[in-house]
């Protein structure tokens, strides 16, 4: 009866693909930029520095304001 030999097994490791910085700068400004609108909507929309008249946007966040300890009243 004939043995088999057991042949060394190679393994492979995964390399994970190089993104350039060129495709995701852009997306990250618009992302930060985005989030920072966001910020002031929701922590500083209200009085001097209002952008909107009335008191809808601060209906809209107040929750929020709360949640995130931005103080409004």
């Amino acid at each position: 009866m004939a043995q088999s030999v057991a042949q060394p097994t190679t393994s492979t490791t995964a390399v994970p693909a190089k993104l350039p910085i060129g495709a995701t700068a852009p997306w990250a400004v618009f992302f930060g930029v985005l989030m920072l609108v966001l910020l002031y909507f929701v922590g500083a929309e209200q009085g001097a520095t209002s952008l909107v008249s009335g008191e809808g946007v601060h209906e809209w966040v107040h929750d929020a304001r709360h949640l995130l300890g931005f103080p409004c009243h």
